[in-house]
């Protein structure tokens, strides 16, 4: 099976329960409507970030990823990446001891600890770049040193995220975009290193941010040359 087949079938080939084809509906937190991605904290009000799929490439053992540069050998523009998890249940305040793994392709596309399939044919069965896990700090902060992401057919490009407590029980997978003119000037400036131009599929249009951007559109900050910042705030139900 190909991503596009994927992306139109959801994710039980690889034996993951499928939540939604990504070509239909996703799953979301029926209270999400739409909080701006730096929503104060402590505020007392704020809105559930959205859950979505984490398939077709989730990490197969976050625990043993704990590492703040998640780079490994994939080349690319620098990239740091800021997340800010509060919650919901506790006055949107920051959740302090939280689990955050995150994960996302490299500069074309690939994903590690999967491949030589339909799906990706690139094999990195054996690696784990671009995966790792911190806990937030008691400002609900993880801070991690990346490459900026590439992009494959059918996506707008994305960053998957899955948080737990401290003690391990799942509150939220979901998954961040991009702003279209950071992308856009990424892949057509720093054309050395990110070869396949413009993505193919804006976040309008991409199956999973297409009813939900405002609440997953990150903030993006910096420049080719100096690299970019990412900071973005996830709300849980802890």
């Amino acid at each position: 099976m190909e991503r596009k087949d994927f992306l139109k079938r959801g994710f039980s080939a690889l034996g993951y329960m499928a939540i939604a084809p990504l070509l239909g509906s996703c799953k979301k937190d029926e209270d999400s409507t739409t909080p701006e991605s730096g929503t104060e904290t402590g505020s007392g009000s704020c809105t559930a970030t959205p859950s979505e799929t984490e398939g077709p490439f989730p990490t197969k053992s976050p625990s043993s990823l704990v590492i703040t540069d998640i780079r490994s050998d994939r080349t690319g523009v620098p990239f740091t990446i800021k997340i800010n998890i509060q919650n919901k249940n506790n006055a949107c305040g920051a959740l302090a001891g939280a689990l955050v793994d995150i994960w996302h392709c490299d500069k074309d596309g690939n994903y590690s600890e999967y491949g030589g399939t339909g799906m990706q044919s690139s094999n990195f069965t054996s690696v784990h770049f671009l995966r790792g896990r911190q806990t937030t700090d008691a400002n609900g902060l993880v801070t991690f040193t990346s490459i900026f992401p590439g992009w494959y057919s059918g996506r707008a490009p994305h960053i998957h995220v899955h948080i737990y407590t401290s003690s391990g029980k799942s509150l939220l997978v979901t998954q961040i975009a991009f702003p279209e003119d950071v992308t856009n000037t990424v892949y057509t400036t720093a054309t050395n290193l990110y070869t396949r131009g413009k993505q193919d599929t804006s976040n309008a249009r991409d199956n999973v941010f297409a009813d939900s951007i405002a609440t997953e559109l990150a903030t993006v900050t910096g420049s080719v040359a100096a690299g970019y910042v990412l900071t973005h705030t996830i709300v849980v139900s802890a």
